[in-house]
């Protein structure tokens, strides 16, 4: 499997060189591009038990999100993005290899773990484009790639939402800035094939200008499909299945001035009680509240020179009748986190160099020091570097 890994790599490398070069019509054109990043990251000797089980990562050293979680000297990923764009249709493969590649692909059944995005688009005019494959959410502030986002870790609202679809998108262009998206998925992140025969709504309204931009956006649709007794004979109390989710996100992000940046993203998630086998051939709603997280976060950013620049991140995260299973197991469910996050970006070239403070604080115990005393605060220092090609 390494072999077949690293033969892939050459090979979509080579050929997009060869590409590059040989294509001499203006309206079709083909590029290669992608990243590479790696780190050093310490939680000073504080341990989070919840961080291997929840957030994809190998070692209980991290908060309990995503990508950032790795002890001592660690790995990213390596992300090659090929695509291809002609008058009317093209394409785009989007491969990924390392930790954070594979925890960003998780819901692969063929356990692959290295298409990130893999869609083909065609465009019926200059203001509509149907994309049909697997492409990232376009909900949230934050996204897969390290390249984009400003801060290496990443946020609770981007790594308890959605990363990746696989579906029917249509995308407008309405003029004057405004845009549109509307999509029919299967299930968020599960992305190779359909399994459970329900699928998922997306929408997206939004308001660009050359300061920034305001989009909003919305899922709704079953997750884990329904219980049928002809499906599971003989089932026991114990098989459930979680009702319809309904998230609303909404993301924003402005230059105020030539040096200052200010973005912000809040979102709401909720996914309805849903039924559960009480006989192996009778099933019923389990009824009363579903669960819930609600975040907001705000990205405010100063750009010092030409080469470096300095932002942070501030969140409060909460959820409600155990959303997710990492806060709220000593209160009914109930719990929060306050995140903040200082990190600074560092240019030479194509390689950019972030070195980030980070304090997660919970509602509860969460953590534990190097005695084993339980505690609500962990900081962390992580030492980045993502070269950009």
């Amino acid at each position: 499997m390494k072999f077949q890994n690293l033969r892939l790599l050459f090979t979509v490398a080579f050929l997009g060189s060869v590409f590059a070069v040989s294509a001499q019509d203006s309206t079709k054109t083909f590029t290669l591009s992608g990243s590479i990043d790696t780190y050093y990251r310490t939680s000073f000797k504080t341990k989070n038990p919840f961080a291997e089980s929840y957030s994809g990562g190998l070692t209980p050293y991290a908060s309990s999100t995503s990508f950032a979680d790795l002890k001592g000297f660690s790995l990213g990923m390596v992300n090659l993005v090929a695509a291809y764009q002609g008058e009317k249709a093209g394409f785009v493969a989007d491969v990924v290899f390392g930790p954070r590649g594979k925890a960003a692909v998780f819901g692969t059944k063929s356990g692959q773990a290295i298409i990130n995005q893999m869609y083909a688009y065609l465009k019926l005019g200059k203001s509509v484009t149907l994309n049909l494959g697997q492409f990232n959410t376009f909900l949230g502030y934050e996204v897969i790639s390290p390249t984009i986002n400003f801060n290496y870790s990443t946020s609770y609202l981007f790594s308890w939402g959605p990363f990746n679809h696989t579906g029917l998108r249509a995308d407008f262009d309405f003029g004057n800035g405004f845009i549109g998206k509307l999509a029919v998925m299967n299930p968020t992140d599960i992305v190779e094939f359909n399994p459970v025969n329900t699928y998922t709504l997306g929408l997206q309204l939004g308001k660009t200008s050359d300061a920034g931009g305001i989009w909003f956006n919305f899922l709704y649709g079953d997750q884990d499909g329904k219980l049928k007794v002809e499906e599971f004979p003989g089932a026991d109390g114990d098989l459930t299945s979680a009702g319809k989710l309904f998230q609303a996100d909404l993301t924003t992000g402005w230059n105020l001035s030539d040096a200052f940046y200010l973005g912000f993203n809040t979102s709401y998630q909720t996914t309805a009680s849903g039924e559960r086998f009480v006989t192996p051939t009778q099933i019923q709603d389990i009824g009363g509240d579903g669960s819930s997280f609600f975040g907001v976060a705000i990205y405010p950013k100063v750009t010092l020179s030409e080469s470096f620049a300095l932002g942070l991140r501030a969140e409060q995260f909460m959820v409600k009748n155990g959303h997710l299973g990492i806060f709220g197991l000593d209160d009914n469910g109930d719990g929060s986190v306050t995140e903040v996050t200082l990190s600074g970006n560092y240019k030479v070239g194509g390689l950019t160099l972030i070195p980030e403070f980070r304090i997660d604080k919970t509602s509860e115990d969460s953590f534990f020091d190097k005695n084993g005393d339980p505690k609500t605060l962990m900081s962390s220092f992580t030492m980045a570097a993502v070269y950009k090609f």
